[in-house]
């Protein structure tokens, strides 16, 4: 029962993922005076069809996404309104919108889920562990910018590229007191701790709560959705180094799995719908930056 409730929510998704993406491109067209022939959620037979002005809406029958179809976006047309007789910059707008309608998805997902977090994990630090060596150039109240030019976010974010550094010099930017201080070549490992009678390893360095205030669910939430764009870019990069191959990529039906095992593998249906809708929004935010590489197929290609 809940395999197929995930597979048809999954095949949902893809379609309003689609459907929103063309959205994006409709709504901006009717803004820039481009005609629209038609504007359709789903694929396939129509089953409603309603011709407002020069626009046919129509409904079909297949939830699988849908499309924008533009005066003069396929072949030149003599129409002034016309898609390929606009300014250079109301078809950009027009190309761009789609994927910003995705992003904006995502991130309306991940604010929705946010709504309800108990605090955020800030990467400022609090205070230190005793003995921490790095106490002293390092002060509670820094926040950690950046570690090797990757911007930091979250806590997490500061664990992943510090232990990432095989070496541990790591090139550090802290905001103190809104002065911004580099720290080249800064030797920074995780060291012996005891914890519970156990000895881990730990950089010592002990980070804030940030309040669950609205301020902050709204800048987390923008935070995470770029994290996710700095995900794909380095599965983008993988690829083109060969670290990764095509065979690691994942297609429509593979996301349809993935999705199904999310949302299986939580101990609760509505754990088990929260994590889909988390992946849905890196998915929402992941097709926002594919959509946008210059490839032929893609808005990116005709940008």
């Amino acid at each position: 029962k809940d395999t197929c409730m995930y597979i048809l929510l999954a095949i949902l998704v893809f379609g309003i993922l689609i459907a929103v993406h063309e959205l994006g491109h409709f709504l901006v067209a009717k803004a820039c005076g481009v005609r629209v022939d038609e504007f359709a959620i789903g694929m396939g037979p129509a089953l409603l069809k309603k011709t407002k002005g020069d626009t046919q809406y129509s409904l079909r029958l297949l939830p699988i996404g849908g499309f924008c179809a533009m005066e003069g976006e396929e072949e030149a047309s003599d129409d002034p309104r016309a898609f390929n007789n606009q300014s250079v910059w109301h078809r950009l707008l027009i190309l761009v919108a789609g994927a910003a309608m995705n992003f904006l998805l995502g991130l309306v997902l991940v604010i929705i889920l946010y709504a309800g977090a108990g605090g955020f994990n800030s990467p400022v630090i609090a205070g230190f562990a005793d003995g921490c060596p790095y106490e002293g150039t390092l002060q509670a109240g820094d926040e950690i910018r950046r570690v090797n030019g990757e911007r930091i976010f979250f806590t997490g974010n500061f664990i992943q590229y510090a232990s990432a550094d095989e070496d541990g010099d790591l090139d550090l930017v802290i905001l103190r007191d809104g002065k911004r201080i580099e720290l080249d070549n800064y030797h920074m490992v995780p060291v012996d701790y005891e914890v519970n009678g156990q000895t881990v390893k730990k950089y010592g360095v002990n980070f804030t709560i940030a309040a669950p205030t609205v301020g902050n669910v709204l800048k987390y939430s923008f935070y995470n959705c770029l994290d996710f764009v700095r995900m794909v870019r380095a599965g983008l990069v993988q690829l083109f180094t060969g670290q990764a191959s095509m065979s690691d990529m994942t297609g429509v039906v593979g996301m349809v799995d993935i999705i199904n095992e999310t949302g299986q593998s939580a101990q609760s249906t509505s754990e088990g719908i929260a994590n889909v809708v988390f992946l849905v929004a890196f998915i929402a935010v992941n097709l926002a930056v594919m959509n946008l590489l210059p490839l032929p197929a893609l808005d990116g290609g005709h940008i």
